[in-house]
């Protein structure tokens, strides 16, 4: 799945092999009102926005697969949006659970008084429970080939942003790696969160949980500015180097893709360029997130 900053596609490798493709254009509030494009309120928005469109990505994804080779029936590919409603609250409801209530409640139980020490440790726990989770996740067999798909999309638009010509065997030669990537951005999003809960210190358990959960906005929008800051100076040797342990996380959540898979993902980013009106980088670029 590709998104550029008015559209996004979607292309699914079916089973009778051939590459089907779903565009949509993107209705976003930050297009209609300033007040949503002003630091930490856009990257809020730009969260929401690619929750809803990832899941709608892999309903997608997940009919085509399920469709019979045979089959010329017409695959329905949207969900509705109580279904996106549904599913976005579990994803977020799961995550604060697990990585912001259960390292606070945690360190709350251990002995540390010291307010400084304690965002200190419950810091620590946050991202020893995010590698643990990545590292179990990608053990799974079935997330190994999503993974793969995922280095794709970051093969497919280093490639691009390098100049490169689009076709399997070029892009292959890129790295796994985009400084624009997801999982870089759950990283800092750990570790700005110690910085910001450091202002409250050892609250008492129910403010514990009620900081960690409504401070999530703030959190996820300086993360969001961050991120963004570093995409636009990737030639940075001294940011990338302050960026690295972002970057070495890929490692957890990206598999060396196989020649077929990087033409999916060509396949996409190649209809997100199209419908933005940019067919080569020597043009202004796209803003084509990882």
């Amino acid at each position: 799945m590709m998104r550029g900053p008015s559209a996004w596609s979607v292309a699914v490798r079916k089973p009778d092999g051939a590459i089907a493709e779903v565009n949509r254009a993107i209705s976003s509030p930050m297009a209609r009102h300033p007040i949503f494009r002003l630091p930490l309120i856009r990257g809020v928005i730009a969260l929401g926005e690619s929750l809803a469109i990832g899941f709608r990505a892999l309903a997608i994804s997940a009919n085509y697969a399920a469709q019979e080779e045979d089959s010329e029936e017409e695959v329905p590919t949207e969900l509705s949006r109580s279904a996106i409603i549904f599913a976005f609250l579990v994803a977020i409801g799961f995550a604060v659970a697990l990585f912001k209530v259960t390292p606070a409640l945690i360190t709350n139980w251990l002995p540390f008084d010291t307010g400084g020490w304690f965002v200190v440790i419950e810091g620590l726990i946050r991202v020893a429970l995010l590698v643990a989770y990545l590292f179990l996740i990608s053990l799974l067999p079935d997330l190994r080939r999503v993974f793969q798909y995922h280095a794709a999309e970051h093969k497919a638009i280093n490639a691009y942003e390098a100049g490169e010509e689009l076709v399997p065997e070029r892009v292959q030669r890129f790295s796994l790696i985009h400084p624009r990537c997801g999982t870089a951005f759950l990283l800092w999003v750990m570790v700005i969160a110690v910085f910001v809960f450091a202002f409250f210190g050892h609250p008492k358990w129910y403010w514990l949980i009620a900081t960690r959960i409504l401070l999530l906005p703030v959190i996820a929008g300086l993360a969001y500015e961050l991120i963004r800051f570093a995409g636009k100076h990737s030639d940075n040797r001294v940011l990338m180097t302050l960026l690295a342990p972002g970057l070495w996380l890929q490692r957890l959540t990206t598999r060396q893709p196989s020649l077929d898979q990087i033409e999916v993902s060509i396949r996409a980013l190649c209809e997100v360029l199209h419908l933005e009106g940019r067919l080569s980088p020597d043009e202004q670029r796209v803003e084509v997130m990882a």
